[in-house]
């Protein structure tokens, strides 16, 4: 992995990563911008004890553009984007319209109130482009550019956890206008919270009570009975094991772990990391599968979330690494909407058991990309 890092016209941070050396980066992002100002605040929950994030900002960011003024794509025939190189493989930048920003301090005024507990948003939101091709998905990927991606990931969150104030780093993929996508490129997310999200403190405390019950690690447990008994087991290499949770709270939704409990995405070996690139563009093109087009239609894409969870900087030793993807879409032409106990009180109601899931997703038949057909 190369990886080359330059700025935008208004001081933002880029990277691009390439598999070898040698392609030039040196493209200068010649628009004229001037530095936005983020507003950007956590505000306290007292209570659930749980932080919000108001960026009222955000209001004005980019909402689905045409195809030919997608800012995502490469600077070419005098079109300019948020990506001034003609191509590229892998890049990363920090988000214009961020949910959190590093400056926000200098627009917002923490308040220490029992009621009314305010702080700046510190922290950094990226968008990580997958591929130049804009009507690509991950799913396209051959296994190498996968490999970038992880890469990619690995880097970035080595990077934001070091930087000041950050408290947890959030890997993240939306994808379909279904799951609320505004820019239809394949692209992902990160996220540098100031503080720890209240699923991974939930997490943190079962994990710590399962421990002092029974003296072993929650999460390697969970994985080796989902091994042993094999129901919901979807995926199994020799480094990592997909499967579809006991307590599933979407239609179709698989967690994949690396058989060796770690920390983070820093800390997975190059063996975990060559194998990963071929089981999880499995698991996505057979999320593709599940609901297979009309014939003579566009291929299918299946909309979902890929969600990395990693420990927070300081403190959930217990935790493991790992990726819960889900679907909202429940069966052809219907999806799965949060309502009323969903929305209103986080208790989840399913209409797929586990197990029918688990041995749809075994049973369906992965899509190859369009190379690999020799298209």
């Amino acid at each position: 992995m190369h990886k080359t890092a330059t700025t935008l016209a208004d001081g933002r941070e880029l990277v691009y990563f390439d598999q070898e050396p040698g392609a030039p980066r040196d493209a200068v992002d010649t628009r004229p911008l001037e530095p936005a100002a983020s507003l950007s605040e956590t505000r306290l929950d007292p209570v659930l004890g749980e932080w919000v994030t108001v960026a009222a900002h955000r209001q004005q960011r980019t909402y689905h553009p045409p195809a030919g003024e997608c800012p995502l794509c490469p600077s070419r025939d005098g079109r300019l984007s948020e990506i001034p190189a003609a191509d590229y493989e892998v890049a990363v930048f920090e988000n214009r319209f961020p949910s959190l920003a590093t400056g926000s301090a200098d627009h917002v005024t923490a308040q220490d109130e029992p009621l009314h507990t305010l702080r700046p948003g510190n922290g950094r939101c990226e968008v990580v482009c997958f591929t130049s091709d804009h009507d690509a998905s991950f799913a396209d990927l051959d296994e190498p550019r996968a490999r970038l991606v992880l890469d990619a990931w690995t880097d970035r969150t080595a990077e934001l956890s070091a930087l000041p104030g950050v408290q947890q780093v959030y890997c993240f993929e939306n994808r379909g206008e279904e799951i609320g996508v505004t820019l239809a490129h394949p692209h992902g997310q990160i996220y540098a919270f100031p503080f720890v999200p209240s699923r991974t403190t939930r997490m943190i405390a079962q994990a710590g009570a399962y421990r002092a019950s029974t003296g072993r690690n929650l999460f390697e447990d969970l994985l080796a009975a989902e091994r042993a008994t094999r129901e919901r087991l979807v995926l199994q290499g020799e480094h990592w094991s997909a499967f579809v949770p006991f307590a599933a709270r979407w239609p179709y939704e698989v967690h994949l772990y690396p058989n060796r409990r770690v920390r983070d995405l820093t800390a997975l070996d190059e063996a975990e990391r060559a194998e990963f690139p071929g089981l999880y563009l499995d698991l996505l093109r057979r999320f593709d599968a599940l609901f297979p087009a009309e014939p003579g239609s566009a291929p299918n894409r299946t909309p979902y979330i890929a969600a990395w969870h990693q420990a927070p900087k300081t403190g959930g030793d217990e935790l493991a690494l790992h990726l819960e993807l889900f679907t909202i879409r429940r069966a052809p032409g219907k999806l799965k909407y949060l309502a009323g106990v969903e929305s209103g009180l986080d208790a989840f109601v399913t209409d797929v058991s586990p197990e029918a899931a688990a041995e749809r997703l075994r049973a369906a038949a992965p899509g190859l990309p369009p190379d690999a057909r020799g298209e």
